[in-house]
């Protein structure tokens, strides 16, 4: 583990349902950056996260968070995890979500108005998250793992279902963090989002086809686009029929 990784995952296998879904990944995600996880739905981007959180069975490999095996019992409060889909208590206001996932945490109880406001949710505090619309329930996922002080933060796709305005602002908020010194790991299968990255790790298929900067990535595969350069380390890595 060096000094300039938050995460580092060495060879790793899973296999979910007899099907091999995580093929030998190895990477490391740098310390006070906002890498991205872009691919396709079903590429594996889901099961790598849930790996590095420490909820997933592996096969073989290694992941180490923060020092530390991925699951380890004091990685808890280091690390916000928000999941695909919203974890969050539909017959409970937002606010109550948050103060019940706080005393959990032991996050200070005013974090809860600074994560509501960080996502944009002040005007819905009170409001129950059955009656919220989708892009409010994300925004209200993304809140839990905002609370406490954590390290590292893995969020997969937060920017789902959200309008443009929205999707720009959380962005900024994800920079934000960064520059505080907090390692972001965001998941996506929106190429466009690929350029608000500063590292990129690009999925397909169980496997890792490039970790690198976006402009790394343009100036390797000779692209002006990062949706071009996906599919131009797509294409070198087919067979001929």
């Amino acid at each position: 583990m060096t000094n300039y990784s938050a995460v580092e995952v060495e060879g790793l296998q899973v296999r979910r349902g007899g099907r091999e879904v995580l093929r030998s990944v190895s990477f490391a995600v740098p310390k006070g950056q906002v890498t991205g996880l872009l691919g396709p739905s079903g590429c594996g981007k889901t099961t790598l996260m849930r790996s590095i959180v420490g909820v997933q069975i592996v096969e073989g490999g290694s992941v180490t968070v923060l020092g530390r095996p991925a699951g380890s019992p004091e990685l808890r409060s280091l690390i916000g995890y928000g999941t695909q889909s919203p974890s969050i208590y539909a017959d409970l206001t937002i606010a109550e979500n948050l103060r019940y996932f706080a005393a959990i945490l032991k996050a200070p109880a005013s974090d809860v108005l600074r994560v509501i406001g960080e996502v944009d949710l002040v005007k819905h505090a009170d409001q129950l998250v059955s009656q919220l619309s989708g892009g409010q329930r994300s925004r209200a996922n993304l809140a839990v793992a905002l609370l406490g002080s954590p390290e590292l933060l893995v969020l997969d796709e937060p920017t789902v279902g959200l309008d443009p305005v929205l999707r720009d602002e959380l962005w900024a908020l994800f920079h934000r963090l960064a520059d505080s010194g907090v390692t972001l790991l965001v998941s996506s299968h929106v190429m466009d989002e690929a350029a608000r990255c500063q590292r990129l790790l690009l999925m397909r298929e169980g496997r890792v086809l490039a970790d690198d900067t976006p402009d790394g990535l343009r100036g390797a595969t000779g692209t002006a686009d990062l949706e071009q350069a996906f599919l131009h380390l797509v294409r070198s890595q087919e067979v001929p029929a």
